[in-house]
């Protein structure tokens, strides 16, 4: 199934309000990043036209049900908020694509691409600061300190040898997963859904959040850049160990005495490893990690009193993580 496929599914599922809720979070991405100067307008502008599916968004949503005022500013909060990671992970992966398209760091060097993560990640916070809900700010921030501490792990584990699953997954939680679950923590808490159910709603953004960067890991391995936008085995360029490899050389004696930072210095090099990856089965094993989260994630919304299309709109969306990978 498309992408364009996926997101008509849930749409259908979550009915006409979630499809105006989602363009009207749209229109307020694109007024708040054109509205702070021509240079940091343009390349604001430019990450948000790159698109992506706006999950987060759609979970806050989803988790939130009632048209609550609050929930367009933590839409727009929460995808402001991830925009202004990718662009920063760019500047650190001194990255030339995203999705296909030049990022702010190839553009305009890396001191307008730092200025410009700098304004999403204020202007994610200014947006919720309008809801006067101190609860809401703490989840905005937990999940911006969990993001800053995955990332400073990662740069620790960079060409490591040494990292487990479990270091591994615990990077995950705090670089993905976080911000999944408190994009639903978020529309649980505007649209004031009581504390059990906003706890399972929690979860399962995290459980969610967690299969997306495991299959995302997959599909660096596996996946065309035509497909996602960027060059196979660029993890394996920057020295970042995901689950694939951390498989791969459980199972492949050279992988595992293989010198990462010497040995793939170039894209050539990179495939080469991917294709080595490939072989142990380790995407296998690593797809089935993914789907074990996916099914757990569904399966702790099962006793929550939701109405039919905002369960079946989360069964999907939670689908559309796995059919990214198929």
């Amino acid at each position: 199934m498309t992408a364009a496929a996926q997101l008509g599914s849930v749409l259908e599922a979550g009915g006409a309000e979630l499809a105006r809720r989602l363009e009207r979070t749209e229109a307020r991405l694109a007024e708040v990043a054109g509205s702070h100067g021509a240079e940091l307008a343009g390349h604001a502008s430019g990450t948000l036209a790159a698109g992506g599916k706006r999950l987060r968004p759609m979970l806050v949503f989803l988790c939130g049900g009632t048209d609550a005022d609050g929930l367009l500013a933590a839409a727009a909060a929460v995808e402001l908020l991830h925009m202004a990671t990718l662009v920063h992970d760019d500047v650190l992966d001194q990255a030339p694509l995203r999705r296909g398209r030049a990022t702010v760091f190839a553009a305009g060097g890396r001191h307008a691409a730092t200025a410009t993560g700098d304004y999403l990640f204020s202007r994610a916070f200014a947006e919720l600061a309008c809801t006067d809900r101190s609860d809401a700010v703490s989840a905005l921030s937990a999940a911006s300190s969990a993001l800053a501490r995955g990332e400073l792990m990662q740069r620790a584990d960079a060409w490591s040898a040494e990292v487990t699953r479990e270091r591994y997954l615990e990077r995950c939680e705090l670089k993905t997963a976080s911000l999944f679950s408190e994009a639903c923590r978020l529309g649980a808490i505007l649209g004031d859904v009581a504390q059990g159910s906003r706890d399972a709603l929690t979860g399962f953004g995290r459980r969610l959040g967690l299969a997306f960067q495991v299959l995302d890991d997959v599909l660096d391995v596996s996946g065309p850049a035509e497909r996602t936008g960027k060059h196979r085995g660029t993890d394996l360029l920057d020295g970042t160990v995901t689950l694939p490899l951390i498989v791969a050389r459980g199972r492949d004696g050279q992988l595992e005495r293989m010198d990462l930072r010497a040995a793939v210095t170039e894209p050539a090099q990179a495939e080469a490893v991917c294709d080595k990856i490939a072989a142990t089965g380790a995407l296998e094993e690593a797809r089935a990690e993914a789907l074990r989260h996916v099914a757990e994630a569904k399966a702790g919304l099962t006793d929550l009193e939701l109405p039919a299309g905002r369960r079946k709109a989360l069964d999907l969306v939670a689908d559309s993580v796995v059919e990214r990978y198929a």
